[in-house]
């Protein structure tokens, strides 16, 4: 009996491709595992990196036995939210980036670009003018919450359900510009001297003096934001390959940009209304892990959250660790990281372009 030759090379090739499927789906398990343990060590690390000496155990113990030691106050009330913060707001800047880059398909695309950070500032400063969060300090991430949903709003009235990509980005950049605008009038218009240097240091970022009640007001808004997004992973890879092939496999690309820009609000919007304006964390993550994970959204989604939590942890223990007495802004170091990373981007995209 004669054989198809011609199905030889096929069935081969086929062999190899699911090979190659498994070795990667092998290496990025591998991965995810290294991340996951490199956040829980950077996490028991930031309960214990301070000005004073606590012990996490015995400030735990302390807790559980209902005795107010100053170990356990510091450490209820100082580390564990600072370090439950890092984790959440580093998962989501990571995570919005990496669904960003995917839908905008812009190597420098990062949650700012939508206009979400900047109306959550937004919101926040109003709450400061205005005298609220002295009188209510939990205003203040609400204000910013309300900032980043009208920021929502907005955009789906500029850009509509429907609209192209290109649309998204200049309603988002608009909105930027304008939200940048009028945080600079109310700084400007502030009769307070002191309000306006409190506003400015918030706004460049930190997890510095905040309490677990700014993790509970945050942290649902972030967890269902991120839980949006992790479910266009599949819808991502698909527009990888072009809006007629999304489409023709049944994906709805209006449902799914909703999807991705209701889910950076919710959890981008609720990270910068307690944690301030932490830059370039959406923007260097995901092109550190694409090139160990490949261009597949769906594998790069939840390796950046984790690897955005990593990167946050670990610059939050840095402020700590080099400025006891007077630590630096977080915001500050994130910038100081990304900046030269995203001119080296605009390079890089420069010279693939001539």
């Amino acid at each position: 009996m004669i054989r198809d030759a011609s199905a030889l090379p096929v069935s081969g090739h086929a062999a190899s491709l699911a090979a190659g499927y498994r070795s990667g789906e092998r290496r990025n398990r591998r991965l995810a595992l290294a991340l996951a343990l490199l956040v829980l060590v950077l996490f028991a690390a930031s309960l214990t990196v301070g000005a004073a000496e606590v012990s996490p155990g015995l400030a735990l113990r302390d807790l559980l036995a209902g005795d107010d030691s100053p170990g356990a106050i510091i450490f209820a009330e100082i580390r564990l939210p600072r370090a439950l913060l890092g984790l959440g707001v580093g998962a989501v800047l990571g995570l919005a980036g990496a669904a960003l880059q995917g839908l905008l398909r812009n190597p420098l695309a990062e949650p700012g670009v939508i206009g979400v950070s900047g109306s959550a500032g937004l919101g926040a400063v109003l709450v400061f003018y205005t005298g609220l969060s002295a009188a209510l300090p939990i205003a203040l991430p609400l204000g910013g919450m309300v900032g980043a949903l009208i920021a929502v709003g907005l955009l789906h009235v500029l850009a509509g359900r429907e609209g192209s990509v290109l649309t998204l980005v200049l309603a988002g950049i608009a909105l930027n510009s304008f939200t940048g605008a009028l945080t600079a009038l109310t700084l400007n218009l502030s009769p307070n001297p002191f309000a306006i240097a409190e506003i400015v240091f918030w706004l460049l970022g930190s997890l510095a003096d905040r309490s677990l009640l700014h993790v509970t007001l945050a942290a649902p808004f972030m967890v269902v934001g991120a839980l949006l997004l992790l479910a266009t992973g599949r819808g991502l890879d698909a527009l990888a390959l072009g809006e007629d092939t999304a489409r023709s496999m049944g994906f709805e690309l209006g449902r799914m940009r909703a999807r991705i820009v209701l889910g950076t609000a919710l959890s981008v919007g609720a990270a910068v209304a307690v944690s301030g304006n932490i830059g370039f964390v959406g923007l260097v993550v995901p092109h550190l892990l694409r090139r160990l994970v490949g261009h597949q959204p769906s594998r790069l989604l939840p390796l950046s959250a984790l690897a955005g939590a990593a990167l946050v942890l670990a610059a939050d223990i840095g402020v700590r660790l080099i400025g006891p007495v007077q630590e630096l802004k977080l915001g500050v170091v994130t910038a100081l990281i990304g900046a030269p990373f995203f001119l080296a981007l605009v390079l890089k995209t420069r010279r693939s372009l001539t």
